[in-house]
């Protein structure tokens, strides 16, 4: 994909942020699309073109995904855009990282563009202190009850990971919701959200174990608005919060 990505993100933004029903694999997926097809030119965090910042969710020529999708694959005419070779399930996981890539506003979000930590004392930390393994899984091992984090590194920025140490229910991203359900019959289920359409409902409950509902079985069915990991912000001393991010921006994936 080349620079002309950059003509569908401009000035012109959306009147209000939409809620999708992206799953944290879509948006792993469409992370590490971008990273091989688009930052050779917009860079890895959108801003290598001047006066274009990719990851601001600002788009001059959609208004749906589906629009976005569209362009994606087939390009745009007149411009040095071009069509390309992605599938419906690429271009729509391209459009899933896109979404949820813009970092959140408001305090906490300027304060560290790079990280300044030592790597290795944060792994200590993630994996004693924070208790960190106890949710999360990094390269193959710990649980999945929380995101997994082994490329965090190459889909978040250090600002972002800092800031969701110490204030996580700042942003909830669409692929990282928990879900609460009541069935009909009364029985309370809650977990994470692995995927959901009309008609049913996937999630990994507190035992890791993969729950799918039919919504018609369903009387109740929210999603959960505040995040349930932990706030570090009186756990962690500044300079551990540094190295902790300097851990997880380390992270830049694992494939067996």
């Amino acid at each position: 994909m080349t620079r002309a990505l950059a003509l569908l993100l401009l000035a012109a933004a959306l009147a209000a942020p939409q809620e999708h029903s992206y799953t944290q694999a879509d948006i792993e997926h469409g992370a590490r699309l971008y990273q091989s097809s688009c930052a050779g030119c917009h860079g890895p965090n959108g801003d290598m073109v001047p006066g274009i910042e990719l990851h601001r969710g600002q788009f001059r020529r959609a208004t749906n995904d589906t629009e976005i999708m569209r362009i994606i694959q087939s390009g745009i005419p007149g411009t040095t855009m071009p069509p390309s070779s992605f599938s419906d399930a690429q271009a729509g996981a391209i459009v899933a990282y896109l979404r949820t890539a813009a970092p959140a506003s408001g305090p906490g979000r300027e304060g560290v563009s790079v990280a300044r930590g030592d790597a290795a004392k944060g792994k200590s930390l993630y994996d004693g202190k924070g208790q960190c393994g106890s949710c999360h899984r990094v390269n193959g091992e710990g649980p999945r009850l929380a995101p997994d984090l082994s490329d965090v590194g190459t889909v978040r920025p250090a600002s972002e990971l800092r800031q969701k140490l110490v204030d996580p229910d700042a942003l909830v991203r669409p692929g990282n919701r928990f879900v609460d359900a009541v069935t009909k019959s009364g029985a309370k289920i809650s977990g994470r959200l692995l995927n959901h359409d009309t008609f049913t409902v996937q999630l990994l409950d507190s035992n890791e174990r993969l729950v799918s509902l039919s919504k018609s079985d369903l009387k109740e069915f929210t999603f959960v608005k505040s995040s349930p990991m932990p706030s570090y912000r009186d756990k962690l001393s500044a300079g551990e919060l540094d190295d902790v991010v300097a851990y997880l921006v380390s992270l830049k994936g694992f494939r067996p």
